[in-house]
C-alpha cells in the first residue's frame, strides 16, 4: 500500500481489501473493498438478521480475523498483531455493548461498570482524568444513564432488561474508549425506551468524543445517526448486483 499521506487524520476503525470466510465456507460471508469510520462519527449500520453484521463487528474488534485485506483501529493494525497484543488493543480502544449484554451475573452493577478498567490501563487513567477515579467515573456514567446509586451495588441478575442495557453501556463508554460498537442493543425494548436509550447513549458517546458504530435491522432509529450505512452496500459479495 502506498504510505499515509502527511497531516491525513486517524480514522476510529478503517477496513480495506476485506474478505471473510467461515470454515468450510466457498463464498465470503463478507467481501467489503472498503470502510471506514472517522474520529467522533456516529453511523448507523443496516442489514438483516444473519447478514454478517456481528461478524463486521467482530473483525473490527479483532476477535476474527480476515482472510484478506487490513482493519485499522484507532491508527493501528489489529489484524496483523498477535492474540494477545489484539485483546489489549481491544480493551484499550474499543467498547463494545453486546446483543445480550453479556453481564458478569454474580458482579454488581457497578462493579460490571468498571471491568474494562480492570482489564486496561490506558482506560483506567482516561476515567481517573476525567472524573477522579474509575470509580467516579463509572458512577457519574450510570448516573447519566438514569440509573442511580440505590442500585450500583444490586446484582445485575436482578435488574430489568433495560438497566441490563444502561449497565452494558455504561461498561462500554467507561475510560472513553475511541471506538464504541453496539450490536442490535435495542432488540429487547419497546419502541419509546429504544429511542431513549439511544439519546442517552450518543450524548454520552459525542461528550467522550467517541465514535459510535450502532448495527440494527431496526431502520427507524438511523435517523439519529450522522450517517447511515447498509451492510449490501459495503460489502461487494456479488459485484454490480444489489443484494
Amino acid at each position: 500500500g502506498t504510505a499515509c499521506p502527511a497531516g491525513k487524520t486517524v480514522q476510529a476503525a478503517e477496513l480495506e481489501d476485506i474478505t471473510f470466510f467461515w470454515p468450510g465456507q466457498v463464498q465470503p460471508t463478507l467481501r467489503i473493498p472498503s470502510f471506514s469510520l472517522a474520529q467522533g462519527e456516529t453511523v448507523f449500520l443496516s442489514g438483516p438478521s444473519g447478514g454478517g453484521k456481528s461478524t463486521l463487528i467482530s473483525l473490527i474488534a479483532g476477535i476474527l480475523q480476515p482472510a484478506t485485506g487490513s482493519v485499522m483501529v484507532n491508527g493501528t493494525r489489529m489484524d496483523s498483531l498477535p492474540r494477545a497484543s489484539r485483546d489489549s488493543l481491544r480493551g484499550d480502544a474499543i467498547g463494545i455493548i453486546f446483543q445480550q449484554f453479556n453481564l458478569i451475573s454474580r458482579l454488581s452493577m457497578l462493579n460490571n461498570v468498571l471491568l474494562p478498567c480492570r482489564f486496561s490501563a490506558v482506560r483506567a487513567q482516561r476515567a481517573a482524568e476525567k472524573d477522579g477515579s474509575p470509580e467516579q467515573s463509572a458512577q457519574r456514567l450510570l448516573e447519566a444513564l438514569g440509573l442511580g446509586s440505590e442500585l450500583w451495588n444490586k446484582n445485575v441478575a436482578r435488574l430489568s432488561v433495560g438497566q441490563q442495557q444502561r449497565v452494558a453501556a455504561a461498561r462500554a463508554l467507561v475510560g472513553a474508549p475511541p471506538l464504541i460498537m453496539a450490536d442490535e442493543p435495542t432488540s429487547a425494548l419497546d419502541a419509546d425506551r429504544r429511542a431513549d436509550f439511544l439519546h442517552l447513549l450518543l450524548r454520552q458517546c459525542a461528550e467522550a468524543g467517541s465514535s459510535l458504530l450502532f448495527v440494527s435491522h431496526d431502520a427507524a432509529l438511523a435517523d439519529m445517526f450522522a450517517r447511515r450505512v447498509s451492510l449490501a452496500h459495503i460489502n461487494r459479495l456479488h459485484d454490480g448486483v444489489c443484494s
